[in-house]
């Protein structure tokens, strides 16, 4: 006889079924991962598991490395994943070739902008890296000293975005001291949303726009979620939304 489908809701049911999971089996909401479990989401995906959100998503909401590697295209020009002390050296290269001066660096699982330090020069960086203070992973990019940040929600239909500033700083992060601005997207910048979501498999997202002076834009980072602080959507209308999305995966 065959097996029924199973759908799972709850990462509870998910841990005590997990060696049982047939091709077809759907999980329906984030899985809940220990740091260095992402190898989970690799093995449902393999046994024919089907995840909501993906996979893909799910790996990438949790670490910048990831998404300066494969987003990095949608990113600020010389953003780079550092992995080792090859990589950096090869980026330091990279970074004097370009003529580059300060940059910054962002910590893989650092969050709300605590993560982001800022250096002189890429050489400091080298020097912290080689001498055991600043340990890879870590996201390495140029300084954009006068980009504003755009934080847009994207949830099914629902769209909005509101700008972050901080005027004492460079971390415009709410928890960081910012302040938020309703604003309208382009439908360039719409479409540019969209296409990184398609990239990393998202079918919902928060995600934070560079916006530079000269009309450009790019990613700065995207997540499957994000404090609502600032934004227009309340929590039980956010809440009531995705479990809309949720129950059409099911």
């Amino acid at each position: 006889m065959t097996q029924p489908q199973r759908l799972i809701r709850d990462n509870e049911t998910l841990r005590n079924t997990y060696h049982q999971l047939q091709p077809g089996d759907r999980v329906v909401g984030r899985v809940r991962l220990a740091p260095g479990e992402e190898y989970l989401l690799l093995d449902l995906v393999a046994r024919g598991v089907h995840l909501f959100p993906s996979a893909l998503s799910q790996a990438v909401s949790r670490s910048k490395v990831m998404q300066a590697a494969l987003l990095g295209p949608f990113m600020l020009p010389h953003t780079t994943a550092i992995h080792d002390l090859h990589d950096l050296h090869r980026a330091v290269n990279r970074y004097h070739a370009a003529g580059i001066g300060r940059v910054v660096t962002k910590l893989d699982r650092a969050n709300a902008g605590m993560g982001v330090l800022l250096w002189n020069n890429v050489e400091e960086v080298l020097n912290q890296a080689t001498l055991g203070s600043l340990a890879p992973p870590f996201v390495l990019q140029p300084f954009a000293p006068e980009s504003r940040d755009l934080r847009v929600i994207v949830l099914g239909d629902y769209q909005e975005a509101y700008l972050r500033h901080n005027p004492v700083g460079f971390r415009h992060n709410l928890h960081c001291g910012g302040s938020a601005q309703p604003q309208l997207l382009s439908p360039e910048q719409e479409d540019f949303c969209r296409r990184v979501m398609a990239r990393g498999g998202f079918p919902y997202a928060h995600l934070d726009l560079m916006l530079l002076p000269d009309h450009r834009f790019c990613l700065g980072e995207i997540n499957l979620r994000g404090g609502l602080r600032g934004a227009q959507i309340s929590p039980a209308e956010y809440k009531t939304r995705l479990q809309a999305l949720q129950e059409a995966a099911c």
